[in-house]
This record gives C-alpha cells, structure tokens and sequence, in this order.
C-alpha cells in the first residue's frame, strides 16, 4: 500500500466532542467519522484493525468447534415474545413495522434466533452438543450514546450459543469459551481480568465479564490483588469497614427523638451528632408492582443487582412520595423498618448482630434511637449492598481495589431459560423428550479496538498491538524526491510483503517530521526511517511502544522486523 493513494484523512487537534482517549485518537487518526448519535462510519484504517480482530475471533472459535452462521439484523416479534423478552427490553429494543403492519425489531442479541433454528432442527441427542456463532452488527436504541463507539446505537458482536443435553455438557462449553476468550483477548493484546458478573436481562445461573481497566469504562470491578479475587461491583462481596463507633451496650428500648427537617442521613447524624454507621437507612422499592422495604447500615448504596435477585423480580423502581406515605405513614427521610407488615422487609447482613441503631419512626420529623434489627423488627438477611472504600476481602480481610472497566466480553450460562419458553427440546437416549441446556457468550468487537487504544497510547497517538494494528510496518523515505532513498524504501517494502507482512510505504512528499507524527498518532508498531544511514548501509527501525531506535543492515531489517513482530504476536 502506498500512503499517498490511502484516504487517511488525519486531524493535528482533539475534536471538541471527543472526551476520552479512544474517542479523540480514533477520530483524529482517521478510523471514524460520525454519522449520528451513537452512529459511526468506519473509514479504512478502522476496517483493516477490526477485520484483523475478527480474524483472530474466527480462528479460536473455529478451534473449539463453532460453527460460524450469518442471521438476519431485522427480527420478527413472535420469536422475543416467545421468550417474554420483548416487553422486558423495553426502551433499549429498536421497534418498527413492516408495511402491513406487522412488528419487528433489531437485533440486539440473538438468542431467540439461535434458538428458533434448533428448534426446528434439532430432534436428537445424538446431534448434541452444537456451538454456533456469528459476527453481525446489533442496534441498541441508547438513551445517551457517548465515549465514541464505547457507548452507541449501532455496534458489531460475536455472538456464540452452545446447545447441550445436560449441565455438565454445558460446564464444558462454558469453559471452552472461557479459554477461547483469554487466547482473542491475549492474541489481540490486551490487559483484561475476568471477573464473576451478573446475568441480567439474558438470564441464566451464571456469567462472566471480561474487563479491561480504564478511566473512559463505565462499569466497575472490586479486586484483590493478593487473592486475584475479581468481580463487577454489583456482584462482589467484602467485609464491610467497621462501624465508626460502638453500639450503645444494653437491652434498651426504642424511643422517640425530635428531628425537626432533617431528611437526608447526613443530616440526621450530624444533628443526632452520632457516624452515620449508627444509622439505619430505610428504601421503599416496588419490586414487580409489590412493596419492598430494604434496609441499610447508613453509610452503605444498595446494589440495585444484588435487590433484584433478594427480591426475585424482573425489574423494580423507587416509591413514589404518595406511595411512601400510603404505606408508611411518613415522607422519604423519616422511615424505618419497625412495625411494618404491608410488604417484606430486605435486611442487609451487614446489620446482623447491630444493637441500638437509629432508624426512621415513620412519622415526619421524628427518628428512633436504641432500634435492634431481628428483634425490634423481623429480619430477613441478605447482601444488599454494594462493596464500599475500605472493605476487605470476605475470607482474607485483605484490601480490595475498585477500578473503573470497559466490559470487552461476556460469558452466560442461559440454563432452560430459553429453550422452556420456546420448545427447545430431543430425545434423550431413553427416547424421553428433554429441553436443551443453553449458554450464550459475546465479544464486542469495537471495544475491544477501543480498549487497546485506552491501554497504549501517548501525547502523540495510539500505539497499538502488533496483531490488530491496521500496519504492522511503515517505510518512510526521508525524501520522496531524493531517487536513491525511495527506490530503496519501495525494495524494502516489496521485500517485506514478500515475507508476508503487513507493510505500508509513506511516499508522499512531505517533511519527515510530518511522516513521523502521522506514524506515531496512527499507531504503526514499527517504521523504518530511510535516510543518512543507506550510504553505510543501514537504516534506522524504531518502535512505537518503546520509543527505541535500531540501526539494522539493510540486508538484515526483513528478517529484523520478522523475528520481532513474531515474538510481539507470540507474547
């Protein structure tokens, strides 16, 4: 290729509505330009690195025996009602009609397709197990598209779907999945965690997301480093900081206390003058069109995850104030858990074995002192809430971490969710009928571009892996007028696609200075310079990443470059 023929159509400043790192180099670079909200236009450079990542995707879930499909971006609605997930999807689903009137969506996943196909064709265990995939573009109709092709409306995923007899079938698919993600993630380059997540609105027993740390990521992940415990922060479990001060000690009764305006616990507790550790937080929920009350130490968010599987609902929101004050008598700010038996009461472990706390008195402007869970008021114990700063790991009190993440990839366990609800079913070898054991297991494609750019890149541009980069060589004559120099930059370039790798010319007629900078904010792994040094022979290699500069014989740079982007895949 030679770069004076490509459309690379770089910028010298960050656009003004790009605000993170991936977002502002991709659009600087000349890998995308916006179409719309959350819609972009993937120009050559974007193409040749996600094709280039869909190759390694094809290639590990080819060598776990998937078989790759192609299934339609537009669906009929039958097949999401079928599974119960087109009301579920809600605003998120795009939604049209076809000129008849019928309804239709796009694609978002492909569960209910995958499944309809087995469906019609499976009929015997002896056609199990079956892995089938495809790489397709998915629509999700984002409320607020942002962070460049982080956040968007229209994106590309390898989806797989795995269809057993039995759960130990599904073990095993799952785990070939598992190692399959590690080699595409370790073979496009990137610094990933796996880490146990929640199902969510796909459904099943269990699922893993794979993370990538990042300041521009919007999901968050607990570790320990000690441990290599790792979970997304709406699934991870701690050992909560201690209280900041001692319950009051004794069999103590509850009593009122006057707490004229002061709604918020920050407000109680420093009226009260007590941490809010000594606090009692009381959240009315309406959890599948019930009444739910969850209650919290002070200091402690609810998992909002963590709520819906104790309460075993689909979806939930917060009361409204009239609903609050239906059921409890008492504005937002001034409840509490005693005396309650209009709707269940959630409890948070974290306040198993507290004595004398304050709660809400259900009545405006007034709280109880000496309140003692489980005897005061039933208690149902569950992990509510979400891991805070300074908790420990459970079973090694070690410190945990929180980091920001981009979800890269995602691994479910489905279960019989979806082959009950549609008629999934063989004949085992009994002749008896069974429904078909599910797992489904994503890759976002863009993201994970998007992650390696966040990961490896500087002042001047990105520095892409070797493996994904949409070069992985440029060859830059210091001087396209100069005959000497560019007739022995295009034999090094010939001699290198000869050898089968993936090189580019830079002939246009421009300072070197400008060369380079584009070299740099392109993210080439590799130039070599053409220059002073041909007269001994020489050229000069420098490498992005490090920054290093090689002289290597003009004999030897093919062989040179061969051996490292060898070992730079091989690592």
């Amino acid at each position: 290729m030679l770069w004076s023929r490509l459309f690379i159509p770089t910028l010298r400043e960050n656009p003004a509505e790009a605000e993170v790192v991936s977002h502002q180099l991709l659009l600087r670079a000349g890998y995308i330009r916006q179409l719309g909200a959350g819609i972009y236009n993937y120009l050559y450079l974007a193409q040749r690195s996600i094709l280039k990542i869909q190759g390694i995707v094809r290639e590990e879930m080819d060598a776990i025996g998937a078989q790759e499909f192609l299934l339609p971006a537009l669906n009929p609605a039958e097949v999401w009602q079928e599974s119960g997930r087109w009301d579920i999807m809600g605003d998120n689903m795009f939604r049209l009609k076809d000129r008849f009137g019928r309804p239709l969506c796009l694609g978002m996943t492909h569960e209910e397709v995958m499944t309809s196909i087995a469906r019609g064709e499976l009929r015997s265990y002896k056609q199990l197990p079956q892995i089938w995939y495809q790489i397709q573009t998915k629509f999700r109709d984002e409320p607020r598209p942002k962070s460049g092709l982080l956040r968007v409306r229209q994106f590309i995923m390898k989806d797989s779907y795995s269809f057993d007899l039995a759960q130990e079938g599904l073990d095993a698919a799952y785990e070939k999945h598992r190692l399959a993600y590690c080699k595409i993630f370790d073979r496009c380059g990137l610094e990933y965690v796996a880490v146990e997540a929640h199902s969510g609105a796909m459904g099943g027993s269990q699922s893993q997301e794979f993370m990538v740390a990042t300041n521009a990521g919007e999901d968050y992940v607990v570790t320990c480093k000690a441990t290599g415990y790792a979970a997304n922060l709406e699934k991870a479990v701690s050992r909560p900081v201690p209280p900041a001060a001692p319950d009051p000690a004794g069999d103590l009764s509850p009593k009122e206390v006057h707490t004229p305006g002061q709604k918020s616990i920050d407000e109680v507790a420093a009226f009260l003058k007590v941490p809010q550790t000594s606090l009692i937080k009381s959240l009315v929920l309406v959890a599948d069109g019930k009444p739910f009350l969850a209650v919290l130490r002070g200091d402690h968010q609810l998992s909002e995850t963590k709520f819906q599987t104790a309460a075993g609902c689909t979806e939930f929101r917060p009361a409204l104030p009239e609903e609050m004050r239906q059921w409890l008598g008492a504005d937002a700010g001034s409840l509490g858990p005693i005396g309650i038996t209009n709707m269940k009461v959630l409890v948070d472990a974290a306040l198993e074995g507290r004595r004398n706390m304050i709660s809400g008195a259900n009545k405006d402007d007034y709280h109880l002192l000496n309140v003692t869970p489980g005897e005061d008021f039933a208690a149902e114990y569950h992990d509510l809430r979400q891991v805070a700063e300074g908790d420990t790991e459970l079973e090694s009190g070690l410190p945990l971490e929180t980091k920001k993440t981009v979800e890269i990839g995602h691994i479910f366990k489905l279960g019989y969710k979806y082959s009950k609800s549609m008629g999934l079913n063989v004949l085992d070898q009994n002749g008896v009928e069974q429904p078909v054991i599910m797992g489904s297991y994503g890759i976002g494609i863009e993201r994970v571009l998007c992650a390696a750019v966040e990961l490896y890149s500087d002042a001047n541009g990105m520095s892409l892996p070797v493996s994904i980069a949409p070069f992985e060589v440029v060859v830059t004559p210091v001087k396209a007028a100069d005959a000497t120099l560019r007739q022995a930059g295009e034999d090094i370039y010939n001699a290198l696609k000869k050898a089968g790798i993936d090189a580019i010319l830079d002939d246009r007629d421009m300072s070197p200075g400008v060369k380079f900078k584009d070299a740099d904010l392109i993210g080439i792994p590799y130039r070599v310079t053409v220059g002073k040094k041909l007269v001994e022979g020489k050229v000069e290699v420098s490498e992005r990443r490090t920054k290093t500069m090689t002289e290597v014989p003009v004999t030897e740079v093919v062989a040179w470059l061969a051996e490292k982007i060898a070992a730079a895949k091989q690592s």
